[in-house]
């Protein structure tokens, strides 16, 4: 996601996507664990999202 789509989002879109993003980042650490994922960028990828969307979070809330 980048944050252009991040930033038009509700608070409660907001708080849905990042447990979205939490859970699919450990469903695929734990396969990776087990056996090589396809493609590992996606690790990266999903880690840079989320911390996009926790950086959201705590913008949102001290204004």
């Amino acid at each position: 996601m980048k944050q252009k789509e991040i930033v038009i989002l509700t608070d409660d879109e907001l708080k849905d996507k990042l447990s979205a993003f939490q859970k699919n980042l450990y469903d695929i650490k734990l396969t990776h664990a087990v056996s090589p994922v396809e493609n590992p960028l996606q690790i990266r990828n999903i880690r840079r999202a989320i911390a996009r969307l926790k950086t959201e979070c705590v913008r949102r809330n001290k204004i």
